[in-house]
């Protein structure tokens, strides 16, 4: 598989990543199909060659045609890419299953857990395809702000999959002096980051909305980091592609970039917003507030400590107050840094260690 194996793209998902994707194949010459489930979405990127939606003020070339019609997205593409909101990834891969004749490229670029199924989302593709498709299946993620790499600001990312010749002739289609991809194949790490990452960002929200300082922003961002280590290695993932793109790197933008919707919901919560005022106020999905319900299900499955998702996911569902959720989490009985995150501990402190 090389870039000059396909010329024509498929986007699923018109939202402001979606969008941001098809702007970039575009002005590296592929044909995009961009889908969306507004019409007026649709109606407008073709009228004004705007999203002025999701992804305001930027201009999208004409090889970009938006519809809603998803046959006549897919009809003779060369590769598909999912950017559909979590919750809607299992009815449009029933669709395009019922569409689509030969197996396909798909790229993955949505970032949740589904919460029924409590399944990553490569996982739902799968269950709703055949098998002859799985190996064709790959994930697109890391730290990137949509409106960011729209406007050409330097962004890397990490593109994983299990069949290395296919993610490097994808790897060379999305490359670009501005965006940089990396390739790996360790799927489940690449999207639990991915998910993951968007809890912690509500946390570091109230966190900044409290006004407790970087210390804690700091302290949020490390031990947040920690929690998708443990729940990453009971899972089955590759320890270090936490410390890569999709885990550290993704965790630290959406944990200090006000850019970030996760990161504007938890500022709502410290301020005393409740969960309908939060959804009211925009369009666009925060897919930490599903996720955080999916990953302490996941969390009590795999029996692991996650205290940071357990507290966003009391102020989200429960209604506690983020000042005694701040307290609680300082409160915690003290022990080794390092506890829970390898298979073997190197903690040598005893039940007095820093906590």
């Amino acid at each position: 598989m090389t870039p000059t194996s396909f010329r024509v793209l498929s986007v699923i998902g018109a939202g402001a990543w979606g969008t941001a994707l098809a702007h970039l194949l575009a002005t590296k010459g592929f044909s995009i199909r961009l889908w969306a489930h507004e019409p007026e979405v649709a109606e407008t990127i073709q009228r004004t060659r705007e999203n002025s939606w999701y992804l305001p003020e930027v201009v999208l070339p004409n090889s970009i045609q938006a519809t809603i019609s998803l046959p006549d997205c897919v009809q003779g593409t060369d590769v598909i890419l999912l950017a559909a909101p979590s919750h809607a990834m299992a009815n449009m891969v029933k669709q395009l299953n019922l569409l689509l004749k030969e197996p396909l490229p798909i790229i993955i670029a949505t970032k949740g857990i589904e919460e029924g199924t409590l399944q990553l989302m490569s996982q739902v593709v799968e269950s709703h395809l055949p098998a002859s498709w799985h190996p064709f299946i790959t994930i697109l993620s890391g730290p990137s702000f949509a409106s960011e790499v729209s406007r050409w600001k330097p962004t890397t990312i990490l593109l994983a999959g299990r069949d290395f010749n296919l993610v490097n002739g994808l790897q060379q289609a999305f490359i670009t002096p501005q965006f940089r991809v990396y390739a790996g194949r360790d799927m489940i790490g690449a999207q639990l980051g991915g998910a993951l990452k968007n809890v912690m960002a509500i946390g570091a929200g109230v966190v900044d909305g409290l006004d407790l300082g970087s210390n804690a922003r700091a302290a949020l961002i490390t031990r947040g980091l920690a929690e998708m280590i443990r729940l990453g290695r009971a899972m089955g993932a590759d320890v270090s592609t936490f410390y890569g793109l999709s885990g550290l790197g993704d965790l630290v933008l959406t944990c200090t970039g006000t850019l970030s919707r996760n990161y504007q919901v938890g500022m709502q919560l410290a301020k005393g917003a409740n969960m309908t005022t939060v959804r009211s106020t925009t369009r666009t999905v925060a897919e930490g507030v599903p996720t955080s319900r999916a990953a302490m299900a996941l969390a009590e499955r795999y029996h692991v400590d996650m205290p940071i998702v357990r507290g966003v996911f009391q102020m989200l569902f429960e209604g506690r107050n983020p000042r005694h959720i701040v307290t609680d989490l300082m409160s915690r009985l003290a022990k080794g840094e390092t506890d829970g995150l390898f298979s073997v501990s190197t903690a040598t402190f005893g039940p007095r260690a820093h906590s």
